[in-house]
Formats: C-alpha cells, sequence, structure tokens
C-alpha cells in the first residue's frame, strides 16, 4: 500500500490512518529530509525484528534511530547534557543530523547500542513529525539503503520504486516525493563531541 503526503500541507485524515497501522505494530516506510527509513513504533519489538529482517540484520546487529517530533520530545530519551551540548541540537534540530546520546532509562534495551546510546533525529519534514505526533511517542528506524550491491540511486530514492521493492514487506510506503541522496551528519555526544559521518547536514564543531 503507498499513500501520497506533500511536505508543509500533510492531509490529516491519511496522518491518522498511517499513525494507527504504526501503533498497531505496523511497519511504514517514511520520509525524511535526507533517505527514506523503515519504521516502526519503539512499543512493538516483533516490528523491529522484522526491520532488521529486511535489512540483512538480526535485532541486535541493527542500529536503529530514533525519530522524534521536537528536541522537547527528543530530550525524554536520552541522559542530562550540558549547556553548549543542548545548544548545539537546538541550533541544529529539526534538521539533517543523527545525534548519539546516552540512552535515558525510557529507551528499551531492545534499542540501544552496546554502549547504551541511541541516534536521535528530529527530521525536517512535516510529514513524518506529524505521523509522530500522532502516534504519540517516538519511532524506530533505519534508512533504506542500497541493498545486494544494488548502486541504482532511484531504487531508494524513488517512493514508487521503493514502494516495487518493499511494498509486499511493510503495511505502507509514505510518498513525499524523492529522496535526497545523501544520508544524515552523525554527531556522537556521548562522551564529548566527535563528528562520526559528513552527510548533508553541516556544522561546525
Amino acid at each position: 500500500m503507498i499513500t501520497k503526503l506533500y511536505n508543509g500541507n500533510p492531509n490529516p485524515r491519511e496522518v491518522r490512518r498511517v499513525a494507527d497501522l504504526l501503533r498497531d505494530g505496523g511497519i511504514a516506510i517514511l520520509p525524511t529530509d535526507t533517505l527514506y527509513a523503515f519504521c516502526c513504533s519503539m512499543e512493538h519489538k516483533k516490528a523491529a525484528e522484522q526491520i532488521a529482517q529486511l535489512k540483512g540484520y538480526r535485532l541486535k546487529q541493527a542500529k536503529y534511530s530514533m525519530l522524534c517530533a521536537s528536541l522537547s520530545q527528543a530530550s525524554e530519551y536520552y541522559r542530562s547534557i550540558d549547556r553548549d551540548t543542548f545548544a548545539l541540537l537546538k541550533q541544529c534540530l529539526p534538521g539533517p543530523f543523527t545525534f548519539i546520546m546516552e540512552a535515558a532509562g525510557s529507551v528499551p534495551r531492545n534499542f540501544q547500542n552496546a554502549n547504551h546510546t541511541i541516534g536521535i533525529r528530529v527530521p525536517e519534514n512535516d510529514i513524518t513529525r506529524a505521523i509522530i505526533d500522532e502516534v504519540g511517542t517516538p519511532l524506530i528506524c533505519t534508512s533504506v539503503r542500497p541493498l545486494d550491491g544494488d548502486d541504482e540511486v532511484e531504487n531508494y530514492t524513488d517512493p514508487e520504486l521503493i514502494h516495487e521493492r518493499f511494498g509486499s514487506r511493510v503495511d505502507i510506503v509514505v510518498d513525499g516525493g524523492m529522496a535526497d541522496v545523501e544520508p544524515s551528519t552523525v554527531v556522537d555526544c556521548s562522551d564529548g563531541v566527535e563528528l562520526v559521518r559528513q552527510g548533508k547536514g553541516i556544522i561546525d564543531l
């Protein structure tokens, strides 16, 4: 199943439909401000396991990020940070960044990395933030990336082609237009501040 939503003015009825599927344990492919992403509710471990299988991983090997609707919501899922780090997050979010943070106790162990961290994202995308707001909790996500040596950019940036490939294995694909070809910029804030991967987001550390 695929549905078209428009960034800037997502249809509330369709937003509720996608949110209902996620609350019920479904898997959605959603647009972000970088790549499309496999997403599920953080309350459904089985859905997260199915996403790991789609990526060819076991659950413990998968590196998930948490998609949040706002920095305020995100702050409930990472441990306290100093003023400078908070200022950095406030400057960059919403935006094409993933911040690796020390996970709070509210993050299920299944989604924490081995060193008890979690990637936090607040995408600059009205569609996905509206869906997260409607769900009421953050979403667990991992990007839709080339598989099996597939280097055809359109296969993971064009929502119609993404639907052709994964539509039978997920509950819904949300068409929010063509995706960017660059992933998010990853910054590790769990022990100091360190640039891990340069992606779409430009940051001065």
